[in-house]
């Protein structure tokens, strides 16, 4: 797979570290290129080697953030086949999209982080790669195939009611609570019980586990490197040295 700017550069690493903790302190809202580039202790041009535009730098940063995501999901599911089970994926799912701002963002509708996203011309392939309805488009149909859900009821419909179950509990979680909110200890148990009430018992055997967890890594090795992709397509100017200079020029 093609390498990223910062597995060859430190300096390139530098400035989406300085980037990442600007806009998890402030937002993107006025953020300029100089402010990152005097985070990271470079001048504005050495950061234009890299990233051609604000934008370019913000989305290869957010997609970053997927790419993560991905690279986790990956790994869960190869060492333990047993967690692409509905009840088992969608609350690992939902809390571990959590710990990554722009996955967060999209689940919850942070529109500072969204717009800005918005504004790149890869963020309709990366969304539609691995936005929610492209979540709940596939894997649903490998559930399905192999006995993991109901099937006596249309996809669509399936698709709708499991990403408002799911979109309900990210906002429970991540709203602040009111004095009458309804609490419980275990919201990821709570969730594993709701999604298996909506979804259906299981009726896959372990062959049909195991058949389920590698067509779901075929997929999600596949998205990752379509997210890759997606990041080294807007590599920047040059993968140049310049001699580094700091302040903001």
């Amino acid at each position: 797979m093609a390498a990223l700017a910062e597995q060859d550069s430190a300096t390139a690493a530098r400035i989406l570290a300085a980037a990442r903790e600007l806009v998890l302190k402030r937002g993107v809202k006025g953020l300029t290129v100089a402010e990152i580039a005097e985070k990271a202790h470079v001048g504005k041009g050495t950061a234009y080697l890299y990233w051609g535009t604000k934008q370019d730098l913000l989305f290869g940063l957010f997609a970053r953030d997927f790419l993560t995501f991905l690279e986790g999901e990956i790994q869960r599911l190869d060492a333990d086949p047993d967690a692409c089970r509905p009840g088992r994926l969608c609350p690992q799912v939902a809390r571990n999209a959590l710990s990554y701002p722009v996955v967060r963002a999209m689940q919850t509708g942070d529109d500072d982080l969204l717009g800005a996203l918005a504004q790149h011309p890869r963020s309709v392939e990366l969304l539609g790669t691995l936005g929610p309805a492209a979540l709940m488009y596939t894997v649903l149909p490998v559930w399905r195939e192999h006995r993991l859900v109901r099937t006596d009821w249309p996809l669509d419909e399936q698709a709708y009611a499991l990403q408002a179950l799911m979109t309900g509990f990210l906002g429970a979680v991540t709203r602040p609570q009111t004095p009458n909110s309804v609490t419980v200890d275990d919201p990821d148990k709570v969730m594993a019980a709701a999604v298996t009430a909506l979804l259906g018992p299981e009726e896959a055997g372990p062959a049909e586990v195991r058949a389920a967890a590698e067509e779901g890594l075929r997929l999600l090795r596949e998205r990752r490197d379509a997210v890759l992709a997606l990041i080294v397509t807007y590599p920047g100017t040059k993968h140049s040295q310049e001699p580094e200079r700091s302040g903001s020029s």
